[in-house]
């Protein structure tokens, strides 16, 4: 995928600088993309092109004895520009780069003033569906939905503020063999339910246990939950509203949880696609797609020996059926461009079946590149501090309200303990425990690379040292008391202050401001929200650093400084947001 850059993307700036300098010193080799990384230790940034063109050109150009003359040329053709203040070529030909500070000031002087949204990458898509959280109706949101609806809602942020229209897809599993026993078990415990009362079901993950326990120890039961769903299938009125009653009770809860959260999505559950299922596989058929085996219909895939089974031997759609028959809607109905899924790893090979199905039918193109395009978006269990997945003393999955209560009441105490309860009220204890508690959840869950399994502690979470969002929080916070002691207006100054990045604290809190561009879209290119936690926990260990060793209010270097604190509280802002973080002013 490429991403146009954004008017403060130093990446792509220097790319743009090194293609002229490659074009210049190896005509032959114009195409070549320019290799540029963040470089730290010799440098800002470093291109590592010149290796790969020594390969490339060796014998064929005499000037050229080694990699290191092929960068020195590369640094010798590189062309002038404000933004470079020196470059240096170490072995085996690298080039360093060390950006002008009077430039980097600029460009966050421009962004002060333009606003952050100048620094957006601009996606090559109009519209995304990302599908993320999806629980089942009838059961309790887990542990294990935790993490499908936190990277979920932070994938759809960072494109939204790249610019893309995201349809922000909940595909709940609100369509199955398994309401036809929650169904009779509604009829048998309620025979009043038909009545406009509200079911009085206080806990309907217990109603589920019972129904389902009714299910495999009755055998009349079970025959009659098995006539209920092809009764609810076929459309009865009957069926539908019981089926209906039981989706909004379950939808209400899910309802708490997405409200803690603060996390937006619109339901488009199973129920939704199954009317246009006979239609598309009825397509699929046409073009010699399905064929049968076994009773069932099935589509073989090149590469597998297990086909993906659309229609079950008793005739029955099943989640490939459904999968295949949201896809098309997506593509054709919504005109999506790319569509992200969000679920454990643990089902890739369902996604790959179904994806390779869509290509053989011409859906998508081959090229994994082009457009449309889908991707699966798979991460690791949650587990607990014994290694194993994450469950309750009774083995039992950890209800994710609870989980979220109880991070915030931690949260809280620890506030308490530090003498917050004598100094705010109690709406703003309640509030920052909150943020705070919450906060720290999404953030641990964001923080390692999705693919990982990572270990849920409160301890850990909720520490104030390392990578965690208290870490950052309190930086912010740290930011925010600078401009309640000082006595200037931040308006006032950024329409005529400048930024000056004399000191070496400055300078390197500036150079880390301007690297947000290429985190964002390098966040988004590979769908991997630890890069800009990674970001934002390096922009808080970098501004305390400066905080440190620089004094800001009533330094003769106040405006400059102040207006360093507001960019950096822009940028932070804007991190904290993407990762569905609130943040606090005091801690």
């Amino acid at each position: 995928m490429t991403i146009k850059g954004s008017a403060g993307n130093v990446k792509q700036l220097l790319a743009e600088l090194f293609k002229k300098s490659i074009e210049a010193t190896v005509p032959t080799e114009a195409n070549v993309l320019p290799l540029i990384a963040s470089s730290e230790k010799f440098g800002d940034y470093q291109c590592n092109n010149a290796m790969s063109l020594f390969g490339k050109v060796r014998g064929k150009m005499p000037e050229f004895k080694n990699p290191m003359a092929v960068g020195e040329a590369i640094k010798k053709n590189l062309p002038e520009s404000e933004m470079i203040e020196s470059c240096s070529v170490m072995q085996p030909g690298f080039v360093n780069v060390v950006l002008s500070r009077t430039w980097v000031a600029k460009t966050i002087d421009k962004m002060l003033k333009e606003g952050i949204q100048t620094w957006a990458p601009k996606l090559p898509i109009n519209r995304a569906v990302v599908d993320f959280s999806s629980p089942n109706i009838a059961k309790e949101m887990h542990v294990g939905h935790l993490r499908s609806t936190i990277i979920g809602d932070t994938l759809t942020k960072m494109f939204e503020f790249c610019g893309a229209e995201v349809l922000r897809r909940n595909h709940v599993g609100d369509w199955g063999t398994q309401f036809g026993m929650l169904i009779e078990f509604l009829f048998e415990q309620f025979p009043q339910w038909e009545d406009g009362s509200e079911i009085p079901i206080k806990d309907l993950q217990a109603f589920y246990k019972q129904s389902k326990k009714r299910f495999d120890d009755d055998a009349v039961f079970k025959e009659r939950a098995q006539k209920a769903v092809v009764s609810l299938q076929g459309g009865e009125p009957k069926y539908l509203k019981a089926w209906a009653q039981i989706c909004e009770i379950s939808r209400r809860e899910f309802q708490k949880v997405y409200e803690r959260l603060r996390v937006h999505i619109e339901e488009k559950g199973e129920s939704f696609y199954n009317p246009f299922i006979p239609s598309v596989l009825k397509g699929l058929s046409n073009e010699g797609l399905i064929e049968e085996s076994d009773g069932a219909q099935v589509i073989r895939i090149e590469g597998k020996t297990i086909p993906l089974i659309v229609v079950k031997r008793d005739g029955g759609f099943n989640y490939s059926s459904t999968d295949l028959t949201a896809l098309w809607y997506r593509l054709n109905e919504e005109k999506a461009e790319w569509i992200i899924y969000v679920t454990d790893s643990g089902q890739r090979e369902h996604f790959e079946m179904f994806f390779h199905a869509a290509k053989q039918a011409g859906w998508l193109p081959s090229d994994d590149n082009a457009y449309p395009k889908v991707t699966h978006v798979g991460f690791g269990l949650v587990l607990g501090e014994d290694g194993k997945r994450f469950r309750t003393r009774s083995s039992e999955a950890v209800r994710l309200v609870d989980l979220l209560d109880e991070a915030k009441s931690r949260s809280k105490q620890a506030l308490i303990e530090r003498g917050k309860a004598a100094e705010w009220t109690e709406e703003e204890l309640e509030q920052t425990a909150e943020a705070v508690g919450y906060g720290a959840v999404k953030f641990s869950d964001l923080i390692g690379n999705r693919l990982s399994n990572y270990t849920f502690s409160y301890e850990k979470m909720l520490n104030d040292k390392g990578k965690t969002a208290v870490y950052s929080l309190y930086a912010h916070a740290r930011v925010c008391s600078v401009f309640r002691n000082s006595v200037k207006d931040i308006k006032e100054l950024k329409k005529d202050g400048h930024i000056v990045l004399d000191h070496a604290d400055e300078r390197k809190l500036g150079t880390m401001l301007i690297k947000f561009p290429e985190i964002i879209e390098e966040a988004c290119y590979n769908l991997l929200p630890h890069v800009l936690c990674e970001y934002l926990h390096g922009l808080s260990e970098t501004f305390s650093s400066f905080y440190n060793n620089c004094k800001i209010n009533s330094s003769a270097e106040e405006t400059s400084r102040l207006l360093l604190c507001e960019a950096t509280v822009v940028v932070m802002r804007k991190c904290f947001e993407l990762l569905g973080i609130t943040p606090v002013d005091r801690l």
